[in-house]
């Protein structure tokens, strides 16, 4: 899956890979798709939950090219 950007949370623990996410969602158009690579197994619900609550669509989760899981964002709005 191929992403409009993508953020290198490596590293970080939640709820920072959040923070960044909703920091960074305005640098990609309507429609455009951020990619959050971490490591971080609380990411796993906490970037669903993000979307949820700020109405952007989760895409789903697929891995960075060296494995590192990393979950996808469509900007809605």
């Amino acid at each position: 899956m191929s992403v409009d950007l993508e953020l290198d949370c490596r590293g970080q623990r939640c709820p920072m890979p959040v923070i960044e996410l909703g920091r960074r969602i305005e640098d990609v158009d309507v429609g455009q798709t951020v990619g959050v690579v971490t490591e971080d197994v609380a990411a796993r619900h906490d970037v669903p939950a993000w979307c949820r609550m700020r109405r952007q669509e989760w895409v789903g989760e697929d891995a960075a090219d060296d494995g590192v899981p990393r979950f996808v964002v469509r900007r809605l709005a």
